[in-house]
């Protein structure tokens, strides 16, 4: 396996000037981080039923020691915050596992037991912070779980803290926003390949972890690896100002749809004068479009959500916790707190709308734009996990699009007839390279990545020009504070030496498609047919699921799959054949892998009709590819 280049002149001396232009010597950070400290997981290692390790948060102790050079002083300072791991107590009756997964897990004692907050991302992960909180708390069964929202790292693990029997028979109410299963499922099955590809340059996980490779992720130090679960809600929040009453304890929610995610809510502990504000604020500037791939987010609609639980509950609160990072102390300092995240999306908003207005596209607002001083200065606004470069190039697709007006850039070459003429103006393949290793012995690193991209893609086989973009690659990463960025440059830089590495996790597991509609099942299926191979094929079938007590009609015709419920009554022409079935035998069948022989010869499935037609319509699909090439062409 090759290894790493050290951090040029460049680079340190970058270093050096953020330690010096940065407040270190501010440790109300650090307070804050170790306050309330009760017990610490020992060691810090999580397994599977098997004995595979699925969390090592030792793995980070290196973080302990003094910053190196090839980190960014400001990074390694944020790493070192999100290395505490344990229980901790938030103010009485409110107590916070850390430093176990990407997020945090937290628990609010109530009567009988204990209501549990985002039950992190792997049922084993939440299972020992479950057992870390009674071990010093009493034994007290779990009376409630709230999802906060759509993210897999806050309702993952919910089978490690309670069970779907528990929540169907109301002996533990399971709570989230309107709206939450559908985006929790959706965001992970419709585009979910893709996106856990790319996650995993953005986590970093397949990096080694040390002051070469992956020192965390900006938000907390990376996903962990165990069994992702689902359980369904029982109770959605529908308005802001909704109070509900789990377990003796009094919760007033404010929903903020559109915010860090599709569907999302905070909430107030009125009787703890405690505001918890989901991932709405944490100590880093979010993203609005993260690296993985997601919906543009909305910074406007962030901004005002703020500002409204400011308003509603900041001026009453004693404490703000979060689903990640550690709590804030104090009405006035938690007002400041909130009041300048509030102040920082708006801020962007503004300004690149400004600057859009005045004809900059999105690359340029964001060489272009600065923070105001007071933002500047708090750490909480840093972008360890978004940025203000992929944040304001966010919000110029949001409102426009990819296209940024230029009619050069509308029909432009796909990216290896872009390569390939690109390297023959420049003079060939050695010209380019020569002129490149000019520039990389310049610490001019970004053209240099942009350069010997060209030639990687004009000809993949050229390993002069991945070894040095390799090293391109170890600088950019070095220098990065954003902890994405450099997780995404240091994976580039491995697998340009090692090959690929795939996806080393996954959000999908059978619990979260168990959740899928069956109007979902069918968009899954529509998305993973190939359109020109079906082009010439017609199909209609109809699908009757006995437990749902309703009929779904599916048509193939011009390479798009078609699908509807049926009425009574309507004049629709007969199928041409009819399954019957159960919503669980057809996500079994169509999606999770399970026989179809097998099926039918239970009585699970019946078909009634031409078979061979959905035979025949079962070889026009495709299977997406957990491995397809990054820095590579295809």
């Amino acid at each position: 396996m090759s290894t790493a280049t050290e951090p040029s002149d460049y680079i340190i001396e970058q270093q050096q000037r953020v330690t010096s232009e940065f407040s270190f010597a501010d440790t109300t950070d650090q307070q804050d981080a170790d306050r309330g400290f009760i017990a610490a997981l020992e060691p810090g290692v999580v397994e599977d039923a098997d004995g595979n390790v699925v969390w090592d948060n030792d793995s980070y102790d290196f973080l302990k020691g003094s910053c190196p050079s090839s980190v960014n002083p400001s990074l390694w300072r944020q790493s070192g915050l999100n290395i505490r791991q344990g229980l901790y107590e938030v103010t009485e009756g409110i107590y916070q596992i850390r430093g176990l997964d990407l997020s945090n897990m937290t628990m609010i004692e109530g009567k009988t037991g204990v209501i549990v907050i985002d039950p992190l991302i792997s049922a084993e992960t939440a299972k020992a912070g479950l057992e870390l909180y009674r071990a010093h708390r009493g034994d007290r069964p779990v009376t409630g779980l709230i999802y906060t929202h759509s993210h897999v790292d806050h309702f993952g693990g919910a089978m490690g803290v309670t069970t779907e029997a528990d929540a169907e028979s109301g002996r533990c109410p399971v709570i989230a926003p309107a709206g939450f299963l559908e985006h929790a499922v959706a965001e992970n099955i419709y585009a979910g390949t893709a996106m856990a590809r790319r996650a995993a340059y953005m986590y970093g996980a397949a990096l080694p972890r040390g002051p070469h490779g992956t020192v965390g992720s900006g938000l907390g130090q990376t996903t962990s690896t165990g069994t992702v679960t689902l359980i369904a809600p029982t109770l959605d929040i529908t308005e802001t100002g909704q109070e509900e009453t789990i377990d003796g304890v009094r919760i007033v929610f404010q929903i903020t749809p559109g915010t860090e995610a599709p569907s999302e809510m905070n909430f107030y502990f009125p009787d703890h004068r405690a505001l918890c504000m989901a991932e709405n604020a944490t100590h880093t500037l979010h993203n609005l479009l993260t690296l993985r791939g997601a919906l543009v987010r909305d910074p406007h609609v962030w901004a005002q959500y703020l500002t409204e639980s400011i308003n509603l509950f900041g001026y009453d609160s004693d404490v703000v916790f979060a689903s990640h990072h550690w709590p804030t102390w104090g009405t006035e300092r938690l007002v400041e707190y909130l009041a300048l995240q509030r102040d920082l999306y708006g801020y962007l908003h503004d300004q690149t709308l400004r600057r859009l207005n005045q004809g900059y596209v999105g690359s340029e607002i964001a060489e272009a734009i600065e923070l105001p001083p007071a933002l500047t200065a708090a750490w909480s606004t840093h972008g360890y996990y978004g940025s203000v470069s992929h944040n304001v190039k966010a919000i110029y697709q949001r409102y426009m699009g990819w296209f940024d007006g230029n009619p050069a850039h509308l029909w432009e070459h796909p990216p290896v007839e872009s390569a390939k003429r690109h390297v023959e103006f420049m003079g060939g393949a050695d010209e380019a390279l020569r002129k490149a290793r000019v520039s990389f012995d310049d610490g001019d690193y970004r053209w240099v990545a942009q350069v010997l991209n060209y030639v990687i893609f004009a000809d993949p086989s050229n390993e002069a020009a991945k070894t040095l973009l390799a090293s391109t690659y170890d600088q950019l990463g070095y220098g990065a504070e954003n902890a994405t960025w450099r997780n995404f440059f240091l994976m580039g830089a491995y697998e340009l030496r090692n090959g690929k590495v795939g996806t080393p996790t996954k959000a999908s597991s059978p619990t979260m498609m168990a959740a899928l509609t069956i109007e979902q099942v069918f968009d899954a299926m529509a998305l993973r047919l190939d359109g020109p191979k079906a082009w010439h094929e017609k199909a209609i079938s109809d699908w009757r699921f006995t437990d749902e007590k309703r009929t779904h009609r599916l048509e193939l015709r011009n390479g798009v799959l078609i699908h509807f419920d049926r009425r009574d009554g309507d004049k629709l022409p007969p199928a041409d054949v009819t399954f019957t079935l159960t919503r669980p035998t057809l996500i079994g069948v169509l999606l999770a892998g399970q026989d179809l022989g097998a099926a039918m010869q239970s009585g699970a499935l019946t078909i009634d009709g031409d078979a061979q037609s959905f035979a025949k319509l079962a070889t026009l699909f495709d299977e997406p590819d957990p491995d397809f090439a990054i820095v590579t062409p295809e």
